[in-house]
């Protein structure tokens, strides 16, 4: 089956394989290092691990796939600055927290993760401003230097922008800026005194923010045009038009064949802002007893084009979906009938079918989530009425596998089920001292036990089977 992916480019659905080989190259801007990244940021990375995962368990490509840091701009030197610190000092420990959230919600790690200061990087950025030069796509003034967009003709294409509009000449400095506002803008930054600065490009200076992304791009990615480039929407102009204007007049290449953009996250339907106190880390909603296994659930569940709500009660819905799959796996296991059924194989053959259908409608993962969930309550009735067997339970596990291994929830979930608030043998004793309480009828001291169990995090279930324990 073939991947049907949104081109921002081409605003439409198109099919996508690999431009060269079985290797998709895929690029995705990262964090802005000046700050712990938030849920919000967490979105787009885990789409695009979605997008990833999709890529290489679902089609069988290769991946080579580049998330940077952008370690020097306006807002990191600002941050140093302020602290008293060297940049990379500053820096590098919201690098290590970026790792350690990807980790904590099961991001795969990519091929490559440099930072914009990495040396071969700033030698690439420096080679790509002196091919910018060589075709005459520059200009200097007042010690930087700014790429002319009067020299690309179909500048704007990935904006839709405006040609009237354009201020070719007018110049703007600032590593970001407003929408629309289309300007010749900074390639390599005149440094001001106590900034950062290498003599890499005259006259020296520092990289601008759109030229890291490209030579970083080109440098780990090869030969243009690179597969996918992603990112959040809100980038689309000026990062990524700008990308695509110095990538393509320095190689005379296509930069990029596909665009995707992931769009924003809203919490409790207002935009997040640190004046309005709905900015929220990875570890702030873990410290509200949230587990990364449902977050992850929850950022999959809208589409990747759509605007995504975030609410403390979306969250809890989250938490009981996978708390609903993670009980019908368990339950799978415990099946003791023996025997095969052929419905089940074929009910298990039609669901796989329709989520790599869904997942292939440019990864539609919530289209994707209701065939499992589907599947889910066919199962559990024909569990109840004794018509699955032993034998069906390979079949089901490997579809889940399956499932699991473009979605990322069940695997989560078996991580942190496996390293619970209280050590195992401590959990297993108190279970012991409970059931003994319970066989002499001590149902106080009983209820005692379980109720210290879910103070400490832990939920006792209790079936014919015997008794299941779980994180809360």
């Amino acid at each position: 089956m073939t991947l049907q992916l949104f081109n921002t480019l081409s605003r439409r659905e198109e099919p996508f394989t690999p431009g060269v080989g079985n290797t998709v190259r895929v690029y995705t801007c990262g964090l802005t290092v000046y700050a712990r990244g938030h849920v919000g940021n967490f979105r787009l990375f885990v789409c695009v691990d979605l997008l990833r995962r999709t890529l290489r368990h679902l089609l069988g490509y290769d991946v080579q796939q580049v998330i940077n840091f952008t370690d020097v701009d306006d807002k990191t030197i600002a941050g140093a600055r302020a602290a008293g610190q060297d940049l990379r000092t500053y820096t590098t420990p919201y690098v290590e927290a970026f790792r350690e959230d990807a980790r904590t919600l099961g991001l795969e790690p990519v091929e490559h993760a440099p930072r914009a200061t990495d040396e071969d990087n700033l030698r690439a950025m420096a080679d790509l401003v002196g091919e910018l030069d060589r075709r005459g796509h520059t200009y200097r003034s007042d010690g930087s230097v700014y790429f002319k967009i009067a020299t690309m003709p179909d500048y704007g294409k990935l904006a839709r922008l405006d040609h009237e509009g354009m201020r070719s000449g007018a110049r703007v400095d600032a590593d970001s800026y407003a929408k629309d506002d289309a300007r010749d803008f900074v390639l390599w930054k005149a440094t001001k005194p106590g900034e950062p600065t290498w003599d890499l490009v005259d006259p020296p200076g520092r990289p601008g923010w759109h030229l890291e992304c490209s030579a970083m791009a080109l440098r780990l990615l090869g030969e243009p045009p690179i597969d996918i480039h992603c990112g959040g929407i809100d980038l689309v102009f000026p990062h990524h038009e700008n990308e695509i204007a110095q990538s393509e007049c320095a190689t005379g290449k296509a930069f990029s064949r596909f665009w995707m953009h992931v769009d924003y996250l809203i919490v409790d339907d207002q935009k997040m802002s640190k004046s309005a106190g709905n900015v929220y880390t990875i570890p702030e909603i873990v410290s509200r007893g949230h587990r990364p296994s449902a977050l992850r659930y929850l950022l999959l569940s809208t589409h990747y084009r759509k605007p995504l709500n975030f609410t403390w009660a979306s969250l809890a819905q989250a938490e009981e979906a996978v708390r609903r799959l993670a009980d019908f796996m368990a339950r799978v296991e415990s099946v003791t009938l023996d025997g095969t059924h052929g419905d089940v194989a074929t009910r298990v053959a039609q669901a796989t079918g329709d989520f790599t259908g869904a997942i292939c409608r440019d990864l539609n993962a919530a289209e994707a989530l209701g065939v499992v969930f589907d599947l889910v309550r066919g199962l559990n009735l024909a569990i109840d009425e004794g018509r699955v067997g032993r034998g069906d339970v390979p079949v089901i596990q490997a579809a889940f596998d399956r499932f699991d291994s473009v979605l990322g929830v069940l695997a989560l979930r078996r991580q942190e089920d496996a390293r619970p608030p209280v050590p195992v043998a401590e959990i297993e004793q108190l279970i012991e001292d409970r059931h003994a309480a319970r066989r002499r009828r001590d149902f106080a001291a009983a209820d005692r036990i379980r109720a210290e169990l879910v103070e400490k995090g832990i939920v006792l279930e209790d079936s014919a089977g015997g008794t299941r324990w779980r994180p809360k």
